[in-house]
């Protein structure tokens, strides 16, 4: 009877060390997701205030999809959609434009979709990962423009952005593939 006790009282310390271990796996977890949130919000604004869009309306580097791209190679693809919806929302609550919210929502849902499924693939790199991203992204909102102008012919300006995206994807892709090599982020 001793042992027994003595037993399960081992066991459960075992499993309450256990629960511990996986509480705070969870807590550095959302603590990683809000600082990446943060970052990633910090390079959206800092990209605002370098007016690239003046000469292509609607282009940009897309400087905070560094941090989404970075998250979907390191964290689940659970806290990577927390990371870039979350920068969306704060984003456009604080420097933005709450009618762009549909917009950038959907040109991320295809961007994660696309970066997913290739990166599942295993046959493209980073860079074609953040390239096939950024048209992805372009395209999704293309999409919403479409739908809510009711004008099918903004399909039309599809090409600039494939020409754009492909640029800023490369250039995205080449500094994600630096940071990576160079800092250790885990969850």
């Amino acid at each position: 009877d001793m042992e027994d006790e003595k037993r399960q009282s081992t066991v459960k310390d075992a499993h309450g060390q256990k629960n511990n271990q996986s509480q705070l796996n969870n807590n550095r977890k959302i603590a990683l997701c809000g600082v990446l949130i943060a970052l990633a919000m910090i390079l959206s604004y800092l990209e605002s205030l370098v007016p690239i869009h003046m000469a292509v309306p609607g282009v940009k580097l897309g400087l905070a999809n560094l941090v989404t791209i970075i998250a979907l190679q390191r964290l689940d693809l659970k806290s990577t959609i927390v990371i870039s919806v979350g920068r969306i929302i704060l984003s456009n609550i604080l420097f933005g434009n709450m009618a762009v919210l549909l917009y950038s929502l959907a040109g991320a849902a295809c961007s994660i979709l696309i970066m997913t499924l290739l990166k599942k693939c295993r046959v493209f790199g980073l860079v074609g990962i953040s390239v096939a991203g950024a048209v992805f992204h372009n395209l999704g909102q293309i999409l919403v423009a479409v739908c809510v102008m009711e004008n099918i012919r903004i399909f039309y300006y599809m090409l600039v952005l494939l020409i754009t995206g492909t640029a800023a994807g490369v250039a995205i892709g080449l500094l994600a593939s630096f940071l990576l090599k160079n800092i250790r982020i885990q969850a």
